[in-house]
């Protein structure tokens, strides 16, 4: 059978596939949040006293009535049971970017022989999965097994709804038996109630008599490739580590930019579709869909929701993408760099603070150079972003991320941050001791009588930067599509909530003193950005002159890979900004470097096993079938008296064996364990095994090229990307 026999059978197997029909769906208005039990449901289910209280906690953020457990859980669990529901899931978020569950029944069991079902206020406030399975930094030893997941009233409760049954979830918080958190929602719960102290004081300093609760929002734009699933199966990389080692760039790319935003495949779309009517069922406000830059690449965005709920429900989006990819015959790769030489994959997380009181407080409206609540609060984040920018690198640190930071499609690991043409004028002349006035919006003239004149903003868009302002929201671009945004939204909900206490205090002395709170507001605001303006920049975030620049001139810190960047957790002044504001003990902080410095070096590691099994077991061994016949041919048209060039063997000869050559050294390098630290290994990680990697890469891919098609054992990257 010839080498490229699966591949073959592959592409006749896709090019027969049947796509699954789409359905007609109900009104949005019938399946919106049908699964969901919400304030609604609440409302018709529970008593009124007891939703009365519910809501209060739900609305307010008041500490949740214990004596109201068993009504809610017998509502819930009637509710759960009426859509077909046996089971129900206490669902956490664990420091691995995954969801996890312990599914348990509302059995139970009566003396008589009979069983009924039940779900008490106990089994609903709390649960036990273990506290040492799951990565947790040496909070718990492997003897030290308890762990607890407590109800977040917050985040409504939900059914999953598959052919397999339904099951009721419940959104959770993960803690250790001795009460340190274990997941990623309690530090993002306790960062959210750390910001809205600071931003409280400080409204209440600029003169609100009035002021709610702030919270802060997040809009995440998912991007993700589809590969068929017949061609993944072909390919250990794609399965084990969700990206291709392995692979020549097709004749054809992206250079085209036909793909962004063109007609979706209609295979696609169907998929689309379904994950869509999902999602809504689930209350979750998928608003955006659409080709990405790169062939075979898609997006789905939400629309903004609480920071809190969102981090969740971005979590049931990559859960509903993956699942709902199986059944259209699709494999979906939330990997942040799945193929080399193409777009990789981020999710740009948008990020607001706002109140029911206030508005959005990071609203510039028509003249932001009037709004001096928004000039605070975004003073407040520019002073962040400088002190705490690495901790921003830090927070979007992952070995598929390090892949895709810094090319073509993705901001630089410098942090800095982009205001436009209209803000950035203001806080100019903020520094130099005034404000006068702000770039207007304006009209644009199409000279076409039938087409409307169009606003135009007053300021542009600027792609390569990593935290751009972009109109009435910060957008973080360098966040991985592969990551929990929880991570991320931790650390600018903190990082706010420490500048927004400095500006508190500053602004207190000042008045105290004696200034007129306009003359306060704008002493305070010059201060920042004298001491923080640096991290303002306009322009080019790829250019060299900016790099050099950044580190050089601004003494902004480029760090280019996980290894570089995670050792920011372990610096004292990271560890005062968390202790400080609440967010996150010492011991929680050294737990998470130690968990996603642990993740990298797996990583790196299993990827190099790959490289090494995949060469050794498919690239070889078609090297040496086309070689052989090669040869053979050449020698047999030799006896005939035809001569035959023999370079083409000779390069094959020479690159196969050059590559077996590294994929030695990479099998020797990865029998090294004495480290002297974590830190040594990453950057073993980093500086050898990656390395070494690419440049046994680098050998298979020429030899790609050079293989006649027919010996080439796996699905290259012009099948992958352009067969749907």
């Amino acid at each position: 059978m010839s080498g490229n026999a699966g591949r073959i059978q592959a592409i006749n197997q896709i090019i027969h596939w049947e796509p699954l029909p789409p359905k007609t769906p109900a009104s949005l208005e019938e399946m919106w949040a049908e699964n969901v039990f919400n304030l609604p449901k609440m409302k018709a289910t529970l008593p009124k006293a007891v939703f009365k209280s519910i809501k209060k906690t739900i609305v307010t953020g008041e500490k949740l009535d214990l004596s109201i457990a068993d009504a809610v859980a017998n509502a819930m669990k009637d509710w759960a049971i009426s859509k077909g529901a046996l089971y129900y899931a206490h669902v956490f978020y664990p420091m691995t970017n995954l969801t996890a569950e312990k599914h348990d029944g509302f059995i139970a069991p009566q003396g008589d022989g009979t069983v009924i079902s039940e779900f008490s206020g106990k089994l609903l406030f709390q649960g036990e999965p273990d506290g040492s399975s799951f990565p947790n930094g040496g909070i718990r030893g492997t003897f030290e097994a308890r762990g607890y997941t407590a109800w977040d009233v917050t985040s409504p409760a939900y059914i999953i709804d598959t052919d397999n049954g339904a099951t009721l979830c419940i959104p959770t918080v993960f803690v250790s038996w001795t009460g340190e958190a274990l997941d990623k929602k309690v530090p993002l719960l306790r960062s959210i109630a750390a910001m809205d102290k600071a931003a409280q004081k400080v409204l209440k300093l600029l003169g609100n008599t009035e002021v709610s609760h702030v919270n802060s929002s997040c809009g995440a734009e998912q991007e993700y490739f589809l590969v068929d699933a017949n061609f993944a199966s072909l390919r250990p990389d794609l399965l084990l580590a969700g990206r291709t080692l392995f692979g020549k760039a097709p004749a054809k790319g992206q250079e085209f930019d036909d793909h962004y935003f063109g007609a979706i495949p209609e295979r696609v779309q169907v998929f689309m579709q379904d994950v869509e009517e999902i999602l809504y069922k689930l209350g979750i406000p998928a608003k955006t869909r659409h080709n990405e830059v790169a062939p075979g690449q898609f997006e789905i965005a939400p629309y903004f929701e609480a920071a809190n709920v969102a981090s969740d429900h971005q979590q049931m989006i990559m859960t509903v993408l993956r699942h709902t990819a199986k059944k259209h015959g699709f494999v979906c790769l939330l990997h942040e760099k799945p193929f080399a030489g193409i777009n990789g994959s981020g999710k740009h997380v948008n990020w607001s603070v706002s109140n029911a009181t206030q508005g959005n407080l990071l609203d510039p409206g028509d003249s932001p150079h009037d709004n001096t609540q928004f000039l605070v609060f975004c003073g407040a984040v520019i002073r962040g972003v400088h002190k705490y920018g690495p901790l921003m690198r830090a927070a979007i640190a992952t070995a598929s991320n390090d892949h895709r930071l810094g090319a073509n499609e993705a901001p630089p690991a410098i942090m800095s941050v982009y205001l436009g043409t209209q803000l950035e004028e203001v806080f100019d002349q903020i520094k130099t001791g005034s404000i006068s006035d702000s770039k207007k919006k304006g009209l644009m003239d199409l000279g076409v009588d039938v087409l409307p004149y169009l606003t135009k903003d007053a300021g542009d868009r600027n792609r390569t930067s990593p935290f751009a302002f972009t109109g009435n929201r910060f957008e973080f671009r360098a966040v991985g599509s592969s990551q929990s945004v929880a991570g991320p939204l931790i650390v600018l909900n903190t990082m706010l909530a420490d500048s927004l206490a400095w500006v508190g205090n500053r602004l207190e002395a000042e008045l105290t003193g004696g200034a007129e709170l306009n003359t306060a507001i704008l002493t305070v605001l010059k201060e920042i950005m004298e001491q923080h303006g640096v991290v303002v920049f306009g322009g080019n975030g790829y250019s060299e002159e900016w790099h050099k620049m950044a580190v050089e001139e601004r003494e902004l810190a480029n760090l280019p890979t996980t290894a570089d960047a995670l050792p920011i957790l372990q610096e004292e002044y990271i560890r005062d900004l968390f202790q400080k504001t609440g967010v996150l003990t010492p011991i929680e902080l050294e737990s998470r470097f130690q968990v996603y410095a642990e993740q990298y070096i797996l990583s790196i590691e299993v990827e190099s096993k790959l490289v090494v099994d995949m060469t050794k077991t498919k690239i070889y061994p078609a090297a040496v079938e086309y070689l052989s016949k090669l040869s053979s041919t050449i020698s047999s048209l030799e006896n005939l008296g035809v001569s035959l060039e023999k370079g083409t063997a000779q390069k094959i000869a020479e690159l196969t064996n050059a590559m077996v050559t590294k994929v030695t050294q990479l099998s020797e390098a990865l029998e090294k364990h004495d480290f002297s630290s974590t830190h040594a290994h990453m950057s073993y990680c980093a500086s050898t095994l990656r390395p070494l990697m690419d440049d046994v890469r680098e050998y298979a891919d020429t030899l790609e090229g050079e293989i006649a098609d027919e010996c080439w054992p796996l699905p290259t990257y012009q099948e992958m990307l352009f067969i749907k």
